[in-house]
């Protein structure tokens, strides 16, 4: 039976705390309210704190009885969240808070994302600093800003004023998981202007839909199918059969989330009974294609009211040109990690707007050299189709560490915690702790999380007993450091 959620389950603290930041909406891009409340926490506490410009936020609190003089240590994460959701889902996140409800074994959203990720992190923190019965050295508790378009808060953030050298950014999704290092990226923007024409024949919309979809870093690996790739190889296949010119093509919502949904209207200049046969015979063979990452995977065509503008035939094949020809998903493996992807790319969202179709890719990789021969491929390919582009919000790989005070204690904690070796390695996914490294001189850094599913999905879940393990296990530490 699904209730619900209520806060009356273990961690009780981390979870209310948890359960009052999603009233809040905290996408991307809308901190002012996540921002104003953290301030207030800090206020009602007594805690010194500072906000900037950014919105970023940076509470700190004494060492507890006995332990003020020690080293301080930085707790870091992000306020900001995805917000994605189901189609039938009427929520407006711009003014709405989530619907938590929980299972008994996990705590999820009622058809959007949870903001596990990474809401779980200031949630411990908040619960951290609210606690005078918690052995910590010194705090310097830090959350940053639009961590999920591009790091903009970490970017902005004046580091002078921690004197932390050993960082713990809780911004990671796999309980007994420590993360050492992470790949580097940057946003790749391509765009191609239209003239838009007279649309003077019949229209129809096509609809890709039903994908898992996923998280574009530590996902990629999985196969997923990306519904703008997806929709590019639909519209190649259809033009050998059928004369048309698109109208739009609009899929998608954030570029670090692997794409769900794809919509293409077309304006076509013959029977459209040719067209709903090559859609259906599409159909039939992409759900075999995708029956093992994506079962509910769909494709469908539906007559639509007729467009009054359109494309024109060459606009139409330059696009679908770059949709076919950009590469997408993993591009490469590590050679020293096994099972590490090393270099990948993901085209996470198509916008039609203004006589314009957008495309917005996320490169990353561990290996800055071949994240830029990746680079220049892409504007190699925006070039043969006369498209313009733009390389923006790039941050930079987080390198392993040959010697870590913090892995060695945290490793240790975790083995005497639970009985058994902490995984140590490196992941691909963009994580604060590069741009930090870069801030502050010597920085030692980890990052952990409990376990979270499907983050940047609607089915995205919290485990409610990796939650309360991982919360102890983080107490553990903060006394042995």
């Amino acid at each position: 039976m699904i209730e619900k959620f209520k806060a009356d389950i273990e961690p009780k603290k981390v979870l209310e705390f948890f359960s009052e930041i999603s009233l809040i909406p905290r996408g991307s891009g809308h901190m002012k309210e996540i921002n104003a409340f953290c301030c207030d926490f800090a206020r009602k506490r007594g805690l010194d704190f500072y906000s900037d410009e950014a919105l970023n936020v940076v509470i700190f609190k004494k060492g507890s009885v006995g332990r003020e003089n020690e080293k301080p240590v930085i707790l870091q994460g992000h306020l900001d969240m995805v917000w994605e959701k189901r189609s039938d889902c009427n929520i407006d996140f711009e003014k709405d808070g989530l619907s938590l409800q929980t299972d008994g074994e996990y705590v999820f959203a009622d058809g959007t994302t949870l903001g596990g990720d990474d809401g779980i992190a200031v949630a411990y923190c908040l619960a951290v600093l609210d606690s005078d019965n918690i052995s910590h050295p010194p705090l310097e508790v830090v959350f940053t800003t639009d961590e999920e378009t591009g790091m903009d808060g970490a970017q902005a953030l004046d580091a002078s004023m921690l004197r932390g050298k050993r960082m713990i950014n809780i911004d990671s999704e796999n309980e007994g998981t420590l993360w050492v290092g992470c790949a580097g990226g940057a946003r790749f923007d391509t765009s191609i202007d239209f003239n838009p024409v007279i649309a003077s024949s019949t229209s129809c919309e096509i609809v890709v839909s039903g994908l898992h979809g996923g998280h574009s870093g530590t996902e990629i690996h999985n196969g997923y199918a990306n519904a703008n790739v997806v929709m590019g190889r639909v519209l190649k296949e259809i033009s050998g059969s059928v004369d048309f010119c698109l109208a739009s093509i609009n899929g998608g919502t954030m570029d670090n989330a692997i794409t769900r949904e794809c919509r293409s209207r077309i304006v076509i200049s013959s029977e459209s009974e040719a067209l709903f046969k090559v859609i259906n015979r599409l159909n039939s063979s992409l759900r075999k294609e995708f029956f093992e990452t994506d079962p509910d995977f769909s494709l469908r065509i539906r007559s639509c009211s007729n467009e009054k503008t359109c494309m024109n035939k060459s606009d139409t094949e330059r696009i679908i040109g770059m949709l076919c020809d950009f590469p997408n998903g993993v591009i490469s493996l590590s050679k020293s990690i096994d099972g590490l992807v090393q270099t990948s790319l993901n085209l996470g969202t198509v916008k039609t707007a203004n006589n314009k179709v957008s495309m917005v890719y996320l490169v990353r990789s561990c290996d800055n050299s071949e994240k830029a021969s990746l680079i220049e491929k892409l504007i190699s390919i925006s070039e043969k189709y006369d498209a313009s582009f733009s390389i923006h919000s790039e941050y930079p790989a987080w390198e392993i560490r040959d010697e870590s005070e913090l892995q060695n204690v945290f490793s240790e904690t975790y083995e005497k915690m639970f009985g058994k070796k902490m995984t140590v390695t490196a992941i691909h996914a963009g994580l604060e702790c590069g741009l930090f490294c870069g801030k502050i001189d010597g920085l030692d850094c980890v990052s952990f999380g409990p376990d979270i599913i499907d983050i940047h999905t609607p089915d995205e879940k919290l485990s409610i007993g990796s939650c309360a393990r991982t919360w102890e296990y983080l107490l553990g530490v903060l006394k042995n450091l």
